[in-house]
């Protein structure tokens, strides 16, 4: 049987998690606690010698990296087929947004979380503004062009279908939310688009996010400890 090494802190953990919940795949889960550096064990590091969640064991077939995770389910499962379409431009489409999301979407939205809440949180140092306004206009930038160019003229990222480049998107876009930003705020596209792509996973995407949303509702931004 498959086995998923997760933290679902990690946006692409989230987005395989609930990509295996809604396909109906089997898998056993294995936990990796980040906060606690589990992922830094000789252990874990003869999992994955990056040291980074997600994984997947495939019986006996490790693989790292969502992107390469999602389109390897979607080959060897036939009811998850459709959410990486077989149709040669549309896949590239599909790519596009693969290729583009990773130093604009989970970039900005990544370090503007772990500026703003995660390391004061975790270290309990100051909050660097200026590197927080500097990702802050990096990852409006970024929602700006969501709305102007992914968006444009079509209900999710690669046309008229949900796909996995819409799901991570959407995994990604929730980690700010945690340092009390809210991404929908003024962008009537990405809200009705968001609310696609939720109600295309659920239930497993509240699921997947129930710690997220308990830590954005418990400290509404403010890091703990945090000196401010």
């Amino acid at each position: 049987m498959l086995k998923l090494y997760f933290d679902l802190m990690s946006q692409p953990s989230r987005a395989v998690f609930i990509f295996l919940k809604r396909n109906k795949i089997p898998f056993t889960e294995a936990p990796v606690a980040l906060r606690k550096g589990e992922h830094r064990t000789d252990a874990y590091a003869a999992i994955n010698p990056f040291q980074l969640v997600p994984v997947i064991d495939d019986s006996g077939f490790k693989l790292t990296e969502s992107v390469a995770i999602l389109r390897y389910l979607c080959r060897e499962y036939s009811n998850a087929a459709k959410w990486y379409p077989t149709d040669s431009k549309a896949q590239a489409r599909v790519d596009e947004y693969l290729e583009w999301q990773h130093i604009n979407t989970r970039l900005s939205c990544a370090m503007f979380f772990q500026h703003k809440f995660l390391l004061p949180k975790m270290f309990g140092t100051e909050v660097n503004e200026k590197k927080v306004a500097d990702f802050k206009k990096r990852m409006e930038t970024v929602l700006e062009q969501f709305e102007t160019i992914w968006l444009k003229d079509k209900p999710f990222l690669a046309g008229s279908q949900v796909t996995i480049a819409d799901l991570l998107a959407a995994c990604e876009l929730e980690q700010p939310s945690m340092a009390g930003y809210d991404v929908c705020e003024g962008r009537p596209l990405l809200t009705a688009w968001f609310k696609r792509v939720k109600d295309s996973f659920q239930p497993h995407y509240d699921e997947a996010h129930h710690v997220v949303y308990h830590i954005r509702d418990r400290f509404g931004g403010k890091a703990p400890g945090a000196k401010l």
